[in-house]
């Protein structure tokens, strides 16, 4: 997903800074955090209504290309 920063907000104000989905109080890490601990796209959804299949993916290709930019230091 390449537009998944139309999805992704980041307000100062808002859950501390921290990349939100689309302006709501749900971030990122949220999403990642529940994928991880084994929900799948259907509960989350179902648990959260008011996001969208695509949000998810969002979080996933943000946090993607997040990772792709991460540069090791060298001691």
């Amino acid at each position: 997903m390449s537009d998944f920063r139309q999805r992704i907000t980041i307000e100062a104000g808002k859950r501390g800074g921290k990349p939100c989905i689309r302006g709501l109080r749900i971030t990122v890490y949220d999403i990642l955090g529940w994928l991880a601990s084994g929900m799948s796209n259907a509960d989350i959804l179902e648990d959260f209504p008011d996001l969208t299949t695509e949000d998810i993916q969002a979080s996933l290709a943000f946090a993607a290309d997040r990772d792709h930019h991460l540069v090791a230091a060298s001691s």
